[in-house]
């Protein structure tokens, strides 16, 4: 946003789009070029508030005007649903972009920071601009913007030049008839004023520019809920059991926003056991959202029983049954006994684990049946029981770390087996909660997990048996 009058020095303020008979006087100065510039082309191109904005005020700048800035009403960016009333007594506006001359944002962010929310009073033409739904034109910065912006410069003599200008534009930003922010351009001394057909060429850039915005806004809505959903569906803080130490790690395969079918959970269970799972509900989106938190959900209460492991997948599969989008659902369910030095795994239709045992080899367990994915109703699961006599490493993962169109999931899941071979004999941070974990990250990395179309999600657990 370009600001104000010189000091000292009052202007007549214009508050109305300039005529048709302004723009033959308007024209006596050699004319600026009115073409913005190539940035407007990727005005929507991306699904992000801030680079939006920045698109925006590079179009506009320096090539239309010496200073371009974009504000969206706070209201609308909280997405309350009511709105401002037709002449309000202030708004509050957050500053998404700003830029002046060929300037980095940086050389400005002390001054005028974006992200920062400003409260302009009804006399201002930003609020009238809002209210009346059409263009602000005027001869200069009004005087609260240059008060204001003068103050907050703190002696900067870059401010005292940012509020001189020769002419002043506001355009609201509107969507299906209500405004949710605006454009601001100001020209500095000496440059033509903005002609009529310049202010409706700002009014169709501010058109395309809202309709951006708006799908930016609702982008980020739906990856901030996917986020919320993804993170309530981690296990606890708590990584390190009676006889087990986990970490866990996982990559979504595409946009953040997208919320997958992986699901995984660690749960402490009566006599210092541990139950870990890995599932997949098919797909992506909503329904497999929904499928995957009632798979979760279902697990944690069944295990709240102290059932058998097949017990409890065979009652996980009828529930799956009756769940919408949970059919072929699929999962691996563990359970580690310490004391006993058992590992009891129960497999519905998902890819077999993997054991590292004390000779330093990893190698996919052979179960006693692979068993149905979940939801087809045949409850027919066994269990495989593994004696582990020294410490071992047990690795559950999802299928997206072993699909491939170019290869047998056989040969993929061997090749994860030597991933993890050659990722434990890397370099690794010395602390024992961290060595774990960034394993697993460094083999979630490894390119044996290159993005593919599926979620990769993976599962490690250090078993350590009791001693005698």
């Amino acid at each position: 946003m370009r600001p104000d009058t010189p000091p000292g020095k009052a202007r007549p303020l214009r508050n109305e789009p300039r005529s048709r008979t302004d723009d033959s006087h308007a024209a006596q100065p050699p004319p600026r070029r009115s073409a913005f510039s190539p940035a407007a082309d990727v005005i929507g191109s991306e699904l992000d508030l801030r680079l939006t904005g920045s698109h925006v005020v590079h179009a506009l700048t320096p090539g239309f005007c010496d200073a371009a800035s974009v504000y969206l009403l706070e209201r609308w960016l909280r997405e309350e649903n009511a709105y401002p009333t037709a002449d309000p007594p202030q708004i509050e506006a957050r500053r998404l972009a700003l830029r002046v001359g060929t300037d980095a944002v940086e050389d400005w962010a002390g001054l005028l920071p974006d992200g920062e929310v400003i409260v302009f009073p009804r006399e201002t033409p930003y609020a009238r601009a809002l209210a009346d739904g059409k263009p602000q034109l005027l001869d200069a910065v009004d005087s609260h913007t240059s008060e204001r912006l003068i103050a907050s410069g703190r002696g900067d003599v870059r401010m005292d030049t940012l509020v001189r200008s020769s002419s002043f534009l506001v355009v609201p930003l509107q969507l299906r008839g209500t405004a949710v922010g605006f454009v601001a351009c100001t020209r500095d001394p000496g440059q033509a004023p903005f002609l009529t057909a310049e202010v409706a060429a700002v009014a169709a850039l501010a058109a395309r520019a809202a309709t951006a915005l708006d799908n930016a806004r609702r982008y980020e809505r739906e990856r901030r809920t996917a986020l919320a959903i993804r993170n309530s569906l981690l296990p606890g803080s708590a990584h390190e059991f009676e006889g087990c130490r986990v970490a866990h790690a996982g990559l979504p395969a595409g946009q953040g926003n997208i919320i997958g079918g992986d699901w995984f959970d660690v749960l402490r269970r009566p006599g210092d056991r541990v139950s870990l799972v890995v599932g997949d509900a098919m797909g992506h989106g909503p329904e497999s959202a929904v499928a995957m938190i009632q798979l979760r959900t279902a697990v944690r209460t069944l295990a709240g029983f102290d059932i058998p492991a097949v017990d409890l997948v065979r009652r996980l599969d009828a529930l799956a049954y009756d769940t919408p989008g949970a059919s072929f659902a699929t999962c691996i369910y563990a359970e580690w006994d310490a004391r006993a030095r058992t590992c009891t795994l129960v497999g519905a239709g998902h890819p077999p684990p993997l054991l590292r045992g004390p000779d330093g080899r990893t190698a996919p367990v052979t179960l006693a049946s692979p068993g149905l994915p979940l939801g087809l109703g045949t409850g027919s699961y066994e269990a495989t029981v593994l004696t582990v006599d020294e410490p071992s490493l047990l690795a559950l993962y999802s299928d997206g770390l072993v699909e491939s169109r170019d290869a047998d999931i056989d040969q993929e899941i061997g090749r994860l087996a030597l991933a993890l071979d050659t990722a434990a004999l890397e370099p690794a941070p010395a602390e024992e909660d961290q060595r774990l974990q960034s394993l697993c990250r460094r083999l979630l990395r490894s390119p044996i997990a290159a993005a593919g179309a599926d979620d990769r999600t993976l599962l490690l657990a250090e078993l350590t048996p009791g001693k005698d």
